[in-house]
This record gives structure tokens, C-alpha cells and sequence, in this order.
């Protein structure tokens, strides 16, 4: 069984990788596009109109941990019951938080974009309708989520990644009709991503009631009990997920107060180039996800034990591998990417991709506190370190701080949570410290030293020039490979990684 969910849980990633490989090239080349078509100024105001929907947008993403936690213990426990009213259940959920969106959105969020947001002269009317596009799309976000969790939750990733590989070639459907339409930039794109979430929805809609049995309209099944419990978990689901957000895009819009819109853009860059390596890390949490609570839903403490620990270690070096390089050339590689690198987008990418590492190893953590049902007092917890983010952020702005100073406030509170995360899992599911630090943390440390002092060292005797940046990027990830192959992993796994390459070479010569 544990071969099988091993194999299972690396066919799954392997997939999610090939998925985010093709996502990210999409992403690279659409962000420069974006930023070259709307300009500096323009692609600032987009960052904080998308800064400000984020703190509801965060609700799709909240809500489908939420929904993919029940139907991953349900699978745990074989009860095709309980499937079908979680699914009719959750349905009438998302309906109801659809619609107090809406209101919320077009009552506080409204008033705040007509009176308090910072919009260059001549532009006000487009940002409006840019918004209007933007709660849209929050909207049928909120309505694809409980579908997108199902898939999930089945563990069938490669209709998810298929999914997921059309819509980003669609976003990128929307650069090229961006440069070539004659109508406001700032409105256009606005609306062709409203677009594209709508055929997104309604691929994930068809595959669910196709494809699983539980997804269905033609009986509401109802179970109040179920009701309360999946408010419950996910009521606390959604407060962690929003403080989240809130300290992340409601920082964005401090910066809008308090400095340029240049620094604006670089803050939004930061944040996409973020969250687009982050999604590297958490393409395998996705596919550790379900079987850690489906462990747990089984009453296998020692094997979700086990995909906790090496989960987290091996999280910290798929991200850890684009990270180095990308952190030490980040300058060479924003000129090569970017027509127009935004003031400060150097420093604060690589301050952003620091506060990722630090979050990359606490992922399957996150997922193992989730497992027993009893968000309460891990979410407010750790809600309440995120929302102390932006109010120390706004004290050291108001200090006089650097823009910079966000970042190194959001840093040490990751260091902090991370702690904060492994106690409270410990309290939860009886998880052992002191095995995590050894088997999982003092690795992780070992390879941050290990490659990154003689990357740095090589990168600061190199004279300057683009061979030489490409050449240290290519040393930085044999460095950073080979130290996690010969520190990271134990002999067992090496003699399995040996395995594979040699059955690998075999194929091809075959």
C-alpha cells in the first residue's frame, strides 16, 4: 500500500511539474506583454485594484482546502453517502458565499475604490470598470472552487493539469488580443480574464458531473449536522486564508498610500514572480494533500507521520532549485525577461522568494493541522501573526522605513509561524518534533549552506556579463542538486534516484 501511494503521490507530481513548467513560460512571457502594454503606471494600478479584490478573491482557494478536506476523509473512510451530501452540501455553500461576496464587494469595496484609492489624473473611469470585471471574476472563481477541489481530492491530477494547461494558454490568448484590439488596455484585460474564468468554470464543472458519481443536480441531499461542521472547519479556513491575503495584497495597497506607483509595480512583480515559484512547492502539497488525510482518516499516524516529514524536506528542494539561481541573478534575469524593470523590483523579488522558502517547508505542516477538523485554535493562531504583518508593515512605513521594510517584517513573521505551526500540529495529531528537526529541518539548513555560500562567492568574483550569469545560474543548480543528492537524501533514496535514472537511460535506448 505504501508502494503504491508513493508511486501514486511522484506520478502525480511529475504531472503537476510538467503542468507548472508550461503555466510558467505562459506567465513569464504574459507579465512582460502586460507590462509593456500597459506601462509602469497602468500595471501599478492593476496590482492594487487586484490587491484589493484579492482580500475576497482569497475565498476560492480557502474554500476548496475546505471542500477538498471532506471529500479526501470521506474517500479515507470509503462512504459514498457521505460524498454525495458533502457535495450538495458545499454546493449550497458556495452559492450563499457567491452572493455575500457580491454585496460586500460592490458596497465596501466600491466605496473604497471611488474614495480612497490612489488613481492617477484621467484614469478613475477606467479603473471602475476594471474592478467591475474583477469582482466578476472573483465570482465565478468562487463557483469553479468546489469542482476544482473534487478533482482533487480524487487525486486525478491529470485531468487537472490538462485543465489547468488550457486555461493558461487562453491568458495567453488574452496578450496577444491585448496588443492587437484598439480599446483601453486597462479595461480590456480586465475583461478578457473575466472570460477566461468563465470557460475555465465551465471545463471543470463538465469533467466533475461526467466523470463523479457524488457530483450531481438532480437530488439535494441534506445533512444539518454535516452543515455545521463543514461551516465550522471552514469558517476558521477561510479567516486564515484572509489574513493570508490580507497581509500580502493589503500591504500592496499601503505602498499605493505611501509611495509611487513605480513601487507599486515592483511590489506587484515581486508578488507574481512569488507566487509563481511558490506554485512549484505547492504542486506537490497538492498531491500530498489527500493522502495525508486520508492517513489520518485511516488511523495511519506513522505513514502520515512519514509524509509530513519527507513531504516538507522534499517541498524546500524543488523550490530551493529555482530559488538560488533566481536570487542571486535576479537582476540579469528581470532585464532579460522585463522590457521595463520597475524601480526596486530587484530587491524586492529576492526579499519574496526568501519569506516562499520559509513557507515551503511549513506546507505539509499546514495540510497535517487540517487532518483532525479542528481549525480554531491553530487559525487563530496564526491569523493573528499574519494580520500583526501589515500592522507592523504600516508602523515602520510611518517610521520612515524603506518600502523594503514590508518584506522584512513579512520574513521574520514566517520564521515565526513556522514554530508556531509545528507546536500547534504536535498538540493536534501528536506529530514528534524532535524527528522533524532532525530528519527534515537540520537537512534543509545543511543544503542552504552547503550551495548557496560558493554560488554567492562565485557570483561576486565573476566579472559581470550575461555568459557569466548564465553560467553561475547553471553552477548554482548542479551545486544545489548535488547537495541535496548526497546530503538530503538518505542511502535509500539515493540507491532509488540511481534506479530510476539507469531505468530511464534504458527506455531511451531501447
Amino acid at each position: 500500500m505504501d508502494t503504491e501511494r508513493n508511486k501514486r503521490i511522484a506520478k502525480n507530481t511529475m504531472m503537476l511539474y510538467f503542468r507548472q513548467l508550461l503555466i510558467l513560460f505562459v506567465s513569464l512571457y504574459t507579465v512582460r506583454v502586460v507590462l509593456d502594454e500597459l506601462g509602469v503606471e497602468d500595471f501599478g494600478i492593476y496590482g492594487a485594484i487586484g490587491g484589493l479584490v484579492a482580500l475576497s478573491a482569497f475565498l476560492p482557494g480557502s474554500l476548496a482546502q475546505a471542500t477538498q478536506r471532506f471529500f479526501s476523509f470521506a474517500l479515507g473512510e470509503k462512504n459514498d453517502e457521505r460524498l454525495r451530501k458533502i457535495f450538495s452540501v458545499n454546493l449550497i455553500l458556495y452559492i450563499s458565499v457567491a452572493l455575500i461576496v457580491f454585496i460586500i464587494l460592490q458596497t465596501i469595496g466600491l466605496w473604497f475604490v471611488n474614495n480612497q484609492l490612489s488613481v492617477p489624473d484621467g484614469r478613475f473611469e477606467a479603473v471602475k470598470q476594471l474592478y467591475q470585471y474583477a469582482v466578476w471574476t472573483v465570482l465565478v472563481s468562487v463557483i469553479t472552487s468546489p469542482f476544482m477541489a473534487i478533482i482533487i481530492a480524487h487525486e486525478d491530477m491529470k485531468l487537472y493539469a490538462y485543465i489547468s494547461i488550457i486555461e493558461a494558454f487562453m491568458k495567453l490568448g488574452v496578450v496577444f488580443l491585448l496588443q492587437y484590439i484598439a480599446l483601453d488596455k486597462l479595461e480590456l484585460y480586465g475583461l478578457l480574464l473575466l472570460c477566461v474564468s468563465v470557460v475555465t468554470t465551465f471545463l471543470y464543472t463538465g469533467t466533475c458531473l461526467y466523470r463523479y458519481k457524488e457530483c450531481q443536480f438532480k437530488k439535494i441531499y441534506w445533512d444539518y449536522k454535516l452543515f455545521r461542521e463543514i461551516i465550522g472547519f471552514t469558517g476558521w479556513t477561510v479567516f486564515g486564508q484572509f489574513s493570508t491575503i490580507a497581509r500580502t495584497h493589503a500591504v500592496t495597497v499601503l505602498l499605493n498610500q505611501s509611495f509611487s506607483p513605480a513601487v507599486v509595480a515592483a511590489r506587484a512583480l515581486s508578488v507574481q514572480i512569488a507566487t509563481q515559484v511558490n506554485i512549484f512547492s505547492g504542486n506537490f502539497n497538492t498531491s500530498l494533500y489527500p493522502p495525508i488525510i486520508k492517513s489520518y482518516a485511516a488511523n495511519e499516524l506513522q505513514e502520515m507521520y512519514g509524509l509530513i516529514t519527507g513531504g516538507s524536506k522534499i517541498t524546500f528542494y524543488l523550490l530551493w532549485v529555482f530559488a538560488l539561481p533566481m536570487i542571486v541573478e535576479m537582476e540579469t534575469i528581470l532585464k532579460i525577461w522585463l522590457t521595463t524593470v520597475p524601480q526596486h523590483a530587484v530587491l524586492f523579488s529576492q526579499l519574496s522568494l526568501v519569506e516562499a522558502l520559509i513557507l515551503s517547508i511549513s506546507l505539509p505542516l499546514a495540510a497535517a493541522a487540517r487532518a483532525p477538523g479542528k481549525m480554531k485554535t491553530y487559525e487563530i493562531t496564526l491569523g493573528s501573526i499574519q494580520v500583526g504583518i501589515f500592522f507592523a508593515a504600516w508602523a515602520a512605513i510611518a517610521a520612515g522605513g524603506a518600502a523594503y521594510s514590508v518584506f522584512i517584517v513579512a520574513i521574520s513573521a514566517n520564521i515565526l509561524m513556522f514554530g508556531v505551526r509545528l507546536y500547534l500540529v504536535n498538540k493536534l495529531t501528536g506529530f514528534p518534533i524532535s524527528s522533524f528537526l532532525r530528519f527534515s529541518v537540520l537537512p534543509v539548513l545543511t543544503i542552504m549552506l552547503v550551495s548557496a555560500l560558493p554560488v554567492a562567492l562565485l557570483n561576486a568574483l565573476l566579472p559581470e556579463g550575461l555568459f557569466w550569469s548564465a553560467l553561475v545560474i547553471v553552477i548554482s543548480f548542479v551545486v544545489s542538486s548535488l547537495a541535496m543528492y548526497f546530503i538530503g537524501l538518505d542511502k535509500e533514496w539515493r540507491l532509488k534516484v540511481i534506479k530510476l535514472v539507469i531505468s530511464r537511460l534504458h527506455r531511451l535506448k531501447v
